[in-house]
C-alpha cells in the first residue's frame, strides 16, 4: 500500500482487508502480491493519458503484471500459485466526488473500486457486453460477502450502504459517468504497471 495523495479520510487498513479478502474467495495463493497506490489528481490525470490516451483523471486503474487468462480466478478454477498480479490505483479526490453522487461515503466507493481493480488484476474485463454483466455482478457479490465477513469477525469499517447506487450495474455506473465525467470503472489500462518511482515523478502525483 502507497499512500501519495495526501488526502484526508482514506482508510488504507479497510482497503487491504477487503483486496485480501477478494482475493481469498476467487481462490489466490495467499502469497500473491498486489500493490494498491493511491494517488492525486494530477498523478491520476498523468497516468490516464499514458496508459489509456484519455485525458483528465479517473477513479481507479488496473496494470496486471502477470499474464493470465481471463476468468482464471473463477472460483470453479484451479488456485493460483504464489505471484505479482499486479497494481491498483486509486484517487480517493475523484472518486469521493462519485461517492457523494452515488449517495455512499467514500469508504465504501474505494473498497468499491478497489474490488473491481482486483478483478482486472485476475483477468476479468467488461468490453462486451456478457463480460461487463458477469464482471459487476461478482463485484457486487464479493463486496456484500466481505461486509457480511467483517461482521462476522466484529471489523466495522462504515456501515453497509442501502442505497440504489451502492452495488451498481453497468448501467448504474454507466449513468454516473454522466454526472462526475471520466469514471465509469474503466476497462483495463494496456501497457506496463508504473513503478513507484514513475509515479513520484510523473506528479506531482498519481
Amino acid at each position: 500500500m502507497v499512500n501519495e495523495s495526501g488526502y484526508a479520510g482514506v482508510n488504507e487498513e479497510e482497503l487491504i482487508d477487503v483486496a485480501s479478502f477478494v482475493l481469498g474467495e476467487m481462490d489466490i495463493n495467499p502469497d500473491a502480491e498486489v500493490t494498491i497506490s493511491i494517488v492525486d489528481l494530477d498523478t491520476m490525470s498523468d497516468l490516464h493519458v499514458r496508459w489509456m490516451d484519455l485525458e483528465g483523471p479517473t477513479d481507479v486503474m488496473s496494470f496486471p503484471m502477470d499474464e493470465l487468462t481471463p476468468g482464471m480466478g473463477r472460483p470453479d478454477a484451479s488456485p493460483y500459485g504464489p505471484s505479482i498480479l499486479g497494481d491498483i490505483i486509486l484517487c480517493p479526490e475523484f472518486a469521493a466526488k462519485q461517492a457523494e453522487k452515488a449517495g455512499h461515503d467514500l469508504g465504501h466507493e474505494l473498497c468499491l473500486l478497489t474490488t473491481h481493480g482486483c478483478l482486472h488484476l485476475l483477468g476479468y474485463d467488461h468490453i462486451e457486453p456478457a463480460d461487463e454483466q458477469e464482471m459487476f455482478a461478482l463485484q457486487n457479490e464479493l463486496l456484500r460477502d466481505w461486509y457480511a465477513d467483517c461482521e462476522e469477525r466484529g471489523v466495522a469499517y462504515q456501515p453497509k450502504p442501502t442505497g440504489p447506487g451502492a452495488f451498481p450495474s453497468a448501467a448504474d455506473r454507466a449513468e454516473l459517468d454522466k454526472l462526475v465525467p471520466g469514471g465509469g470503472i474503466p476497462a483495463i489500462a494496456e501497457g506496463p504497471e508504473p513503478s513507484a518511482s514513475e509515479s513520484e515523478e510523473s506528479t506531482g502525483d498519481a
